[in-house]
């Protein structure tokens, strides 16, 4: 799926441990991605620089050093459209 960057809102970063959750919020859609060492892929997606994200396959984890990000899963919604509401101040 393709997320144009000019379309991108804001990045939340949580850590429970080991473990993060970064919230990656568009226009359209939202973006869940689990797993650690996830501060360098907020970054880049804040500078504009990520061009790409993936899972890693698990027969592949013991190939990263420690402190690298490590995707686990990547959750994507699509962001329901608010009505323009007008409120009507008498």
């Amino acid at each position: 799926m393709l997320l144009p960057h000019d379309e991108f809102v804001f990045a939340e970063l949580k850590r429970e441990g080991a473990d993060h959750a970064l919230r990656l919020v568009f226009v359209t859609h939202e973006v869940l991605v689990t797993g650690q060492a996830l501060r360098r892929i907020e970054t880049a997606m804040q500078r504009m620089e990520l061009s790409l994200l993936t899972k890693l396959p698990s027969s592949q984890r013991a190939l990263i050093a420690d402190g690298q990000p490590v995707i686990l899963e990547i959750a994507v919604t699509e962001v329901e459209s608010q009505p323009n509401r007008v409120e009507n101040k008498s």
